[in-house]
């Protein structure tokens, strides 16, 4: 696909990043080039194509893309590694996967490497060169180092690489994706690059993703989400990718690019919904009332479509006028004011957050997938968009539902298998069928997720209860960052809260009250009171056996550090029942 761009788009931006505040950009053109440069480049610090592997440990930038197509053109593999990793996990999965070159964004991440036992790994190439020069390893070369090394060896000549495009086949495995798993050693889904293929073709028949779109590479590209977005996809349909400065600067790059696709895990959506929720409520009462005025006519027109009505005349001349007067603004401040295609995917969304963004004039379309089935399974089609659900079945899988409610998938996007672990492998497809450790229904053609499978609550009552929805309904407070509801085999639930620390610190300035740091707020009585009041609001809007009875504030922040994350930053529950058993007990002691 690569090279079918460079031939057929030369000219077209493929490719922008931003150096010191100055936005760069590439070509279709170039940028096949200097992934030919890469993957010569590979070949002469020792990786063997055909039978080798490398890992990528960097933050999002061109030159992780350019290590990924340069190692995947000569039938390399391409192992992802999160950043954020310990030097322990970056040890295991870069001998587990038996990468013979790293490619790694800094200083940081190459201490990781020097002070693992890693015997196998002949090259580290670094991006960012600060800090080099104290170093004294023979296997440290720079990003430039590489390029330069791969455009001056002696068989990189186009036909020869060519040669190496060709002798990779549809079924060899392309990537490896180490899935962040809340138990155990992580495990790495082998990927093919038939399983990307029928993914992203099942993708496009569902969605319009086309060639004048721009995208903004800000999620982590070991994961498979943001591959689809900023790899596979862009690859297909010839689109253009942009890359910040970092995550730190997400919100200012959105209203620098303002990208036509744009595609956020919940986190992402709750924050915008929150930041705006807190923004609102500081600002003048005049400014209150209007935006007030301005979202009950829009969510008013955003039901009657729902419910496929017309909409009066006086209605339609009301929401003009608040789009003009109002949203217009928050659609702007938000950076999305040219986008056409949002989606929400990774985890479990409320629907209200969609709701507020649907009345905002921008449809999210909720998507489901995993790693395993090379990213995406189900997605809202076209204007359809029912909320609660994960969308329409892709064509390139099947569903089935196990009698115990299992989501199962079958089809050509289904990975191979995890590298070097044929027992999980077993026990993850049975007879071709993927058993992805989820619980769902079928609402008419459209898939809904229940929970995970181990996460199901069961009541000392005998009721079934999904705590993400529980959790994800009380995130809707701009003041819950994280929740994590308890109550397997209780007679009530309870919920253990980390606050966001900005927003319930703007929240006690304005009330006068003083702190130096998070557990200083989170232990403030006053704080206590508030929360506890959202979540008992909240928690009230639920069905009985749903509510939250008992409430405790985390003194600190969930850390990916501590285990209490995923690389993904999804909570590690059984990990948080153990670390705080005696917490949670104490919310039992006493009947609420």
């Amino acid at each position: 696909m690569l090279r079918r761009n460079a031939r057929d788009r030369g000219e077209q931006v493929a490719l922008r990043w931003k150096e010191l505040g100055v936005w760069r950009e590439a070509t279709w053109e170039q940028y096949h080039q200097r992934v030919r440069d890469v993957a010569f480049g590979l070949i002469g610090l020792g990786a063997t194509p055909g039978s080798d592997s490398i890992a990528i440990l960097a933050d999002n930038c061109v030159e992780w893309v350019l290590a990924d197509l340069g190692a995947q053109s000569i039938g390399v593999v391409s192992v992802g590694v999160y950043p954020t990793n310990t030097a322990p996990q970056v040890e295991y999965i870069v001998q587990h996967a038996g990468c013979s070159v790293a490619v790694v964004y800094d200083q940081e991440q190459l201490d990781k490497l020097l002070e693992s036992d890693l015997p196998g790994l002949r090259a580290i190439v670094v991006v960012e060169e600060k800090g080099l020069a104290r170093y004294e390893d023979s296997r440290i070369y720079t990003f430039e180092d590489l390029e330069s090394l791969g455009h001056k060896h002696p068989d990189n000549d186009p036909e020869q690489f060519d040669r190496f495009v060709d002798d990779t086949t549809t079924d060899d495995v392309g990537i490896i994706v180490y899935t962040s798993g809340t138990t155990g050693q992580p495990k790495g889904a082998m990927i093919s690059h038939r399983n990307v293929l029928a993914m992203a073709d099942g993708w496009l028949q569902l969605t319009p993703f086309r060639e004048d779109d721009t995208v903004v590479s800000y999620l982590p590209l070991c994961h498979i989400l943001e591959r689809c977005m900023s790899v596979f996809l862009p690859l297909l349909v010839g689109s253009t990718v942009h890359f910040g400065e970092g995550v730190h600067t997400i919100s200012k790059d959105l209203r620098e690019i303002a990208p036509t696709v744009f595609v956020g895990v919940p986190r992402i959506w709750e924050k915008m919904h929150a930041t705006h929720e807190v923004s609102i409520s500081e600002s003048s009462r005049m400014n209150r009332a209007m935006f007030r005025r301005g979202m009950a006519i829009a969510e008013a027109v955003q039901r009657r479509r729902e419910q496929g009505q017309s909409l009066p005349l006086g209605l339609r001349v009301g929401y003009w006028l608040a789009r003009v007067l109002v949203l217009d603004a928050v659609v702007d401040q938000l950076g999305l004011r040219r986008s056409r295609f949002l989606m929400c995917g990774a985890a479990p969304v409320a629907p209200e957050i969609l709701r507020f963004f649907d009345a905002l004039g921008l449809p999210v379309r909720e998507a489901y997938g995993q790693t395993e089935c090379a990213g995406l399974a189900t997605i809202h089609s076209g204007d359809q968009r029912r909320y609660g659900t994960v969308g329409h079945l892709s064509p390139a899988v099947q569903v089935r539902l196990a009698d115990d409610g299992e989501i199962l998938l079958r089809g050509d996007s289904v990975f191979r298998g995890y590298h070097r672990n044929d027992e999980a492998t077993a026990r993850t497809v049975v007879d071709g069928w993927l058993h992805t450790g989820d619980v769902g229904t079928m609402d008419g053609d459209c898939l809904r997720i229940t929970d995970r499978k181990k996460d199901i609550i069961i009541t000392a009552g005998g009721k079934n209860v999904s705590p993400q929805e529980v959790e994800n309904h009380l995130k809707l407070s701009p003041y819950v960052k994280e929740a994590v509801v308890i109550g397997d085999r209780r007679k009530y639930l309870v919920a253990l809260v980390q606050i966001d620390y900005e927003n319930t610190g703007l929240w006690a300035e304005r009330e006068g009250i003083g702190y130096t740091n998070y557990k200083d707020l989170a232990t403030t009585p006053e704080v206590a009171d508030m929360v506890t009041q959202e979540v008992r609001r909240l928690s009230d809007q639920l069905a009985r056996v749903e509510q939250v009875k008992k409430v405790s504030i985390l003194t600190k922040e969930l850390d990916e550090d501590d285990d209490e994350l995923t690389a993904t930053q999804k909570v590690r529950r059984r990990v948080i029942e153990e670390r705080y058993h005696e917490l949670i007990e104490s919310l039992y002691t006493e009947v609420p």
